[in-house]
C-alpha cells in the first residue's frame, strides 16, 4: 500500500457512510467536489489530525454499510482525516471483523472456540456450509470466541446495510443458523440475560441482583431497585472519600492482574497533568469469558454509573466505553442507557445538579484479543494498530491520549457500587483477608447449568461445579481460559481466590471455569488453543510473534509422533514456553505457553 493517496474513487455509498460520522467535507483536500474549493492550499489539517481516533469508527461505518473496506473507501476516510493509507491499511487489516477483499454481505461468524468446539463446532460448521452452497451470497467464517459460551455453539450473522442488521443463534443448529444469516430480522429473538445467570432472583446476590428484576430498558425500574444511590453517596463523600472507600475495602481488578483499584485511581487522581480519562475495558475476548457482556445486557444502568462515579474519584470528564464488537445487543443495551442518562441530568454538564461534567463514549472493537491488553486498548481507541506500548510509563501517568488515565474492566467497575452503599467494612468482611468481596464465574463446558455464577471469594472449585452441576465422567477443569491453566478432577479442593489458585500452581484469571469430560479430545483442545495464540498475536515482538507459530507447530507434530520424537518436541515446547514468558511484551506472549505446560504436567495430555 502506497503512502499516497491512490486513483480509486468512493461509491455513493461508501462516501455517505463516511459522512454519517464525519459530516460533509468542507473542502477538495477532504474530498468535497473540485468546483467548491481551492487545491491550492489545505484547510483544517490540524483539526483533522486531532480527529484520528475516528479511524476506528470511520471503519466500522464502512464495513457496516457495505460488508468490506474497498480501495476507495479507505482512500476517502484517510483524506478526511488526513491519515496515511498505508497507516489506515495497517489498522484495517489489524482486525478481524473488517475485511479490505470483496465478501457478500452477510458474514456468519460460527465459534470455534473452547466451549464451542467441545459442544460440535466443526460439524455445525460443516452443516452450515453445506446447506447454504457456495453462491448463498453469505461468507461462513470460523471465528474464536463470541462470549456465547453458555449457549455452545455459537452464531452471530451480520448483514450489512443502513442500518446493518444482526442476529444470533445460541445453541445453534444448522437451520436455526441459516436463517440468522439468510433472514437476520426473522431471527429468533435472543433470550433474556437473566437465562445465563443460574442464581437469578437470588437474595444472596450482590452484583447480579438485578439480572432477572429489573428492566434493563428503564432507568426508572434501575432507580427502584437503588440505582444511583451509590452515585449520590459518592458526591456525599467527594473524591478522595470515594478512593479511600474503594481503598479500604480492598477491591482488586476483576480482570486477571489483581491490582489494587483505590491505588489505582489515586495514582491517577494525584497526576497534575490533564485532562484525565476513564476508560472501561469491556473487551472481554478471552475464550470461555461471558460476565461482562451478562451484566451490560441485564444491568447496563450499572455500568454507567460506576463509571460516572470513577470519573468522579479521578477528576475525569470524558470516559471512553471500549465495547467488543461481536456485542450487539449489549450495544443497543448501552447506547439506550446513555442516552436516558443524559435527558435526565445523569450525564452531561451538570450530573445530579452538583456542577460536576462527565460524559461516555461507546468505541467498538472489532475483532481483537490483544486488545483487552489496556495500552493496546488505548493505541486502538486513537486510530493506531492495537498493538501493547512499552511500560513504564504507565497508563496512571500517560496513559489514552497521553494523559493520565484509569482503565476498569466491567465487573471491577460495577463492585465500586455496593462498596459505596454498604460501606467498605462491610463489604471487605465478604471473601477473604486477601481476596475480598463476591466474584463473578463464567462456567461453560461439561455442565448441567453453564452460567454466570457470584460466590464470595473461598469458595471452592469443588462448590462452584456442583452449582453448575458438573458430569459424570469429569477429566479437567481449565482455569482463567485459554491464557490460564488446567487442573485434575481430583483437585477440587483449590480456593478460588488469587492467592489459594497461585498456591495450587494455576490462576484465576479473569473467572473462567470450563470443565471438560473425557469425551474431549485434549490434544485437540491444546491445538485449538495453540492456534488461538497464534492468529491473535499482534506481532510486534518476536518471542510471541514466532513464538507462538512454533508451539503449534510442535502441537501438530506431536499429535502424529510418539516416542521419542514426541519427546524431543515437549522439550522444544518448553524452550519456546520460557522465551515467551520471560521476553514478551505483553501478557499474551507471556501466558500462551501456561494451558499447553499444565495439561503436559498436570494431566499427563501425551503420555
Amino acid at each position: 500500500m502506497d503512502l499516497h493517496f491512490g486513483d480509486s474513487k468512493p461509491t455513493d455509498d461508501e462516501r455517505a457512510a463516511v459522512d454519517a460520522l464525519l459530516g460533509p467535507p468542507e473542502s477538495s483536500w477532504e474530498g468535497a467536489d473540485r468546483s467548491d474549493a481551492d487545491l491550492r492550499w489545505a484547510k483544517g489539517g490540524r483539526e483533522a489530525r486531532d480527529r484520528r481516533d475516528l479511524l476506528l469508527p470511520g471503519l466500522h461505518a464502512v464495513n457496516d454499510r457495505i460488508g468490506w473496506i474497498s480501495d476507495g473507501a479507505l482512500d476517502y476516510l484517510c483524506r478526511r482525516l488526513t491519515v496515511p493509507p498505508a497507516e489506515a491499511y495497517g489498522v484495517a487489516t489489524f482486525y478481524a471483523m473488517f475485511s479490505v477483499k470483496p465478501r457478500p454481505a452477510t458474514v456468519l461468524h460460527v465459534c470455534t472456540d473452547l466451549a464451542c468446539a467441545a459442544a460440535g463446532a466443526s460439524e455445525l460448521c460443516a452443516g452450515i456450509e453445506a446447506r447454504l452452497g457456495p453462491d448463498s451470497g453469505v461468507s461462513v467464517e470460523r471465528s474464536p470466541c463470541l462470549g456465547l459460551c453458555e449457549r455452545a455453539p455459537a452464531a452471530l450473522a451480520i448483514k450489512a446495510g443502513n442500518p446493518v442488521r444482526t442476529a444470533v443463534s445460541a445453541p445453534a443448529t444448522v437451520h436455526d443458523a441459516v436463517l440468522a444469516a439468510s433472514a437476520p430480522d426473522s431471527a429468533p429473538e435472543e433470550p433474556p440475560a437473566a437465562l445465563a445467570v443460574p442464581q437469578a432472583g437470588g437474595d444472596e446476590l450482590i452484583l447480579l441482583r438485578r439480572i432477572g428484576v429489573v428492566d434493563p430498558s428503564s432507568l426508572d425500574d434501575y432507580r427502584a431497585h437503588g440505582g444511583y444511590t451509590a452515585l449520590r453517596r459518592a458526591f456525599e463523600l467527594g473524591p478522595a472519600g470515594v478512593i479511600r472507600e474503594v481503598t479500604d475495602s480492598g477491591l482488586v481488578g476483576r480482570g486477571g492482574a489483581a491490582f489494587p483499584t483505590g491505588r489505582k485511581w489515586q495514582a491517577t487522581a494525584s497526576q497534575p497533568d490533564h485532562p484525565h480519562y476513564v476508560v472501561c475495558n469491556a473487551d472481554e475476548s478471552e475464550p470461555g469469558t461471558f460476565k461482562d457482556r451478562v451484566l451490560m445486557e441485564g444491568d447496563p444502568y450499572a455500568l454507567v454509573e460506576a463509571m460516572t462515579i470513577a470519573a468522579y474519584a479521578t477528576g475525569a470528564h470524558q470516559g471512553y466505553l471500549y465495547l467488543r464488537g461481536e456485542y450487539p445487543r449489549a450495544l443497543h443495551r448501552l447506547e439506550h442507557a446513555l442516552a436516558q442518562a443524559r435527558a435526565r441530568g445523569l450525564l452531561g454538564d451538570d450530573i445530579l445538579g452538583q456542577g460536576y461534567a462527565f460524559d461516555i463514549e461507546i468505541r467498538r472493537g472489532a475483532g481483537a484479543y490483544i486488545c483487552g491488553e489496556e495500552t493496546a486498548l488505548f493505541n486502538s481507541i486513537e486510530g493506531y494498530r492495537g498493538e501493547p506500548r512499552s511500560k513504564p510509563p504507565f497508563p496512571v501517568e500517560k496513559g489514552l491520549f497521553g494523559k493520565p488515565t484509569v482503565e476498569n474492566n466491567v465487573e471491577t467497575l460495577v463492585n465500586v457500587l455496593p462498596i459505596l452503599t454498604m460501606g467498605a467494612p462491610a463489604y471487605a468482611a465478604i471473601g477473604t483477608g486477601k481476596s475480598t468481596g463476591p466474584k463473578l464465574f463464567c462456567v461453560s463446558g461439561s455442565v448441567a447449568r453453564p452460567g454466570i455464577y457470584e460466590l464470595p471469594f473461598g469458595a471452592t472449585l469443588g462448590d462452584l461445579l456442583e452449582l453448575a452441576g458438573a458430569r459424570d465422567g469429569l477429566r479437567a477443569v481449565l482455569l482463567g481460559g485459554a491464557a490460564g491453566g488446567f487442573v485434575r478432577a481430583d483437585e477440587l479442593d483449590i480456593p478460588l481466590t488469587f492467592e489459594g489458585t497461585r498456591e495450587a500452581g494455576t490462576t484465576l484469571g479473569s473467572g473462567v471455569v470450563m470443565a471438560f469430560d473425557d469425551t474431549v479430545p485434549l490434544p485437540r483442545l491444546l491445538l485449538r488453543i495453540a492456534e488461538f495464540f497464534r492468529d491473535e498475536s499482534c506481532g510486534q515482538c518476536v518471542p510471541c510473534r514466532v513464538g507462538t507459530v512454533r508451539q503449534e507447530e510442535a502441537l501438530h507434530r506431536i499429535v502424529e509422533r510418539t516416542g521419542a520424537a514426541a519427546a524431543d518436541d515437549i522439550a522444544l515446547l518448553r524452550e519456546v514456553g520460557r522465551a515467551m514468558r520471560d521476553a514478551s511484551i505483553c501478557g499474551l506472549g507471556q501466558t500462551a505457553w501456561n494451558a499447553v505446560e499444565s495439561a503436559i504436567d498436570r494431566l499427563g495430555a501425551y503420555e
